[in-house]
């Protein structure tokens, strides 16, 4: 069996699918006019980093009601 034969026997099919799923790869990470994983990641980070931001605004309101209705509390006792 020659080199050329079994190239083209067993490794000429495989490097073939190789490159396929390679190509496929390669659309997915860059999108190939859609959206590819390096956008998705990104606009998934952008979104999380916004959630986190939100939830501090949203505890800093908490708190900041909590200690007024605790001086509201303390200046009605305070008065009888």
């Amino acid at each position: 069996m020659t080199e050329q034969h079994q190239y083209e026997r067993v490794c000429r099919q495989h490097f073939h699918d190789i490159n396929a799923k390679l190509d496929r790869l390669d659309e997915a990470v860059r999108g190939n006019g859609k959206p590819g994983i390096n956008l998705r990641l990104e606009l998934l980070e952008t979104a999380a980093a916004s959630r986190r931001r939100l939830a501090w605004i949203v505890v800093g309101a908490f708190v900041s009601a909590g200690a007024s209705a605790v001086m509201q509390l303390v200046q009605f006792i305070g008065r009888q």
